[in-house]
């Protein structure tokens, strides 16, 4: 049974950080690119961060620079170190494993709301 399990999120000021960890089972882990999504109330989803099964990564504008997408592959976890928190970053923050692709195609499915096996996502809200 594939389970992606998230956790970490929180409320936190801004200017705070946050790790965010999506644990992985039930499927081929490192053939899969992982990506980190987000949502908002009435906002539409969108790509954070990726990191393909070749081990590229892509970052969206909004988080570059502030965010870094990392691995354990021993342990299949996924990892999101959210630096430098804004309160536009307020969201439900997912995990999934859209495919079995590079960063760049990676972004895009998740874009195109081709997900894949995904989680139930964890909270983070930040506070001016």
């Amino acid at each position: 049974q594939v389970q992606l399990v998230e956790s970490g999120g929180g409320s936190v000021q801004a200017g705070g950080s946050l790790r965010l960890s999506c644990a992985a089972s039930g499927f081929t882990y490192n053939s899969y690119c992982m990506a980190w999504f987000r949502q908002a109330p009435g906002k539409k989803r969108e790509g954070v961060a990726t990191i393909g099964s070749d081990g590229s990564t892509l970052y969206a504008d909004s988080v570059n620079g502030r965010f870094t997408i990392s691995e354990d592959s021993t342990t299949n976890t996924l990892y999101l170190q959210m630096n430098a928190l804004k309160p536009e970053d307020t969201a439900m923050y997912y995990c999934a494993a859209p495919g079995r692709e590079n960063a760049r195609q990676c972004m895009s499915f998740v874009v195109a709301g081709v997900l894949g096996y995904r989680g139930q996502g964890t909270q983070v809200t930040v506070s001016s």
